[in-house]
């Protein structure tokens, strides 16, 4: 080849890059960038919704609310977000097969701007049901983006980068926490004045994927295989490949496009009675679980006391918070470097036995912070490297392993149940957590530690690595524990071979 073919290649693969990473960033943006983003914006103006809660029955009841009444209602405000995850899960699965994963995703933001509207307009409207409303339908936009866009994401990439640009959703979710942190100072929009403002400020990324977005193809595996439209298939391969559309990569999607070829959609509780994806099904409950369980969420509610125990002054623990979003936010980039050389277990593994020694370690520091003078110190440090610990596994790999373990007929169901067990949980650990402080104490993190150390478990006996390995592999290697062997009818294979036969002299292949 000669030096100008050479140049040609190595520009056209770095434009093919170029164009995946733009349509990453493209759909992350309004994605899953908004549930870190909605979760962070709301530390700031607690005081100030409470307050307007108070005012708002005192103008239409003349009556003033104890202490418990308000913070009853904000408990509300803060925990129907997760409900609205939970809908947004159960409506992900049946949008994404009737409308595809881009359309999904853009109408998504109807949901979005709504909430937007709702939330600028509550303090003129003297309406905190506004504000209640407006936290669940941003719920929804969350629970939906949380399951399509890493549907979307694994569909879309090749298969040497597929952990790395699935894993991608999981580094969009912390820049979204740090985004939050940084917009809700007070400096910004975190103010006594300007609060409505930080509650719709998330339409601004909505309104960036609506511009950008439409641009980029849908999804080539929802298009070969649930559409059944090679050409638009094809014309989307070449969109984020380049002209260099693998052979092996066409083989394994016409291959599973003649298996599923006479199968409709699976359903959700069809995957429950389906023993041949026992294992695959028990692997998504447990991860999924876990990934709320092991109270990273809860460590965010309990950095402020920890910060303030350790001596610094309130109107600085702001600033300071802002660093646990960025240990997520940086551990999620290494795991994102690290994924396709480490593999998934090794990560998975490597973050939950950390996070089990630091949520001991966190333990001990927290039962003689009043004794040490230094302990104070050691649980901010617990807070930073529990979050780090999260950020190199747990928080990105989890969200990869509906697309890689189960088939396109039932991977939009795998995702709703997987998305439905990690809002389920997040709204009841938000909910018990103030029980569990109150209850144990200094030991209220041993629970998470004996969550982290039974996932890891788990993760060492039953999962099997996915890295560089198509489905049919992986599948194979689940069936060990299905106990039952699955296989393609020769027909089948046939057609496919037969489809890829025409599709590659129509491709110069």
């Amino acid at each position: 080849m000669t030096s100008c073919g050479l140049e040609s290649v190595k520009s056209e693969k770095k434009g093919n890059i170029c164009t995946l990473g733009l349509m990453i960033t493209s759909a992350a943006i309004g994605g899953t960038l908004q549930y870190g983003y909605n979760l962070a914006i709301m530390n700031a103006p607690t005081v100030y919704i409470q307050q307007f809660v108070n005012q708002t029955f005192q103008k239409r009841w003349d009556i003033q609310l104890q202490v418990y009444q308000i913070t009853l209602i904000w408990t509300l405000i803060v925990s129907v977000f997760s409900l609205g995850g939970l809908t947004g899960a159960l409506l992900a699965g049946p949008m994404s097969i009737h409308f595809g994963r881009k359309k999904t995703m853009l109408l998504n933001n109807v949901f979005l701007m709504c909430s937007a509207l709702l939330a600028l307009t509550s303090r003129e409207a003297e309406s905190f049901e506004m504000i209640i409303i407006s936290r669940f339908l941003v719920g929804i936009n969350a629970g939906v983006s949380m399951n399509v866009q890493p549907m979307y994401f694994g569909e879309s990439a090749p298969k040497h980068l597929r952990g790395a640009v699935s894993l991608s959703s999981a580094v969009f979710t912390a820049f979204g926490v740090v985004l939050g942190q940084v917009v809700g100072l007070k400096e910004i929009l975190g103010g006594e004045s300007c609060w409505q403002y930080l509650l719709a400020s998330h339409a601004v990324p909505g309104i960036i994927q609506l511009l950008t977005l439409p641009w980029f193809p849908e999804s080539p595996r929802y298009l070969l295989i649930d559409r059944g439209d090679k050409d638009a298939c094809l014309k989307a391969l070449q969109h984020l490949r380049g002209c260099e559309v693998q052979r092996e990569e066409l083989e394994e999607m016409l291959a599973e496009q003649a298996e599923s070829k006479c199968s409709r959609a699976v359903l959700p509780w069809e995957l429950f009675t389906d023993r041949t994806v026992r294992w695959q099904l028990i692997t998504i409950c447990v991860m999924s679980s876990a990934m709320q369980l092991c109270g990273n969420d809860s460590i965010y509610f309990y950095a402020f006391y920890i910060f303030q125990k350790a001596g610094i002054a309130d109107e600085h623990i702001q600033y300071v918070t802002i660093v646990t979003g960025t240990c997520e936010f940086t551990a999620c980039i290494l795991c994102n470097l690290l994924i396709e050389k480490q593999g998934r277990r090794q990560l998975l593994i490597g973050g939950y036995v950390l996070m089990t020694c630091w949520a001991l370690v966190f333990t001990v520091a927290l039962s003689f912070q009043h004794i040490v003078h230094w302990m104070p110190f050691l649980s901010m440090v617990c807070v930073f490297t529990y979050i780090l610990s999260f950020g190199m596994g747990p928080a990105g790999v989890t969200l990869t392993l509906p697309a890689e373990i189960f088939n396109q007929a039932a991977r939009p169901a795998a995702y709703m149940i997987a998305g439905a067990l990690m809002w389920l949980n997040l709204f009841i650990l938000g909910t018990i957590f103030p029980f569990i402080v109150s209850g144990l104490g200094q030991f209220c993190f041993v629970p998470f530690a004996a969550v982290c150390l039974l996932t890891a478990l788990f993760i060492g006996l039953f999962l099997p690595e996915t890295k560089g390995k198509s489905l049919p592999m992986i599948t194979s290697e689940f069936n060990r524990l299905n106990s039952c062997k699955l296989e393609m009818t020769r027909p089948k294979y046939k057609k496919a071979q037969y489809q890829l036969g025409e599709v590659c002299r129509s491709t110069a292949l």
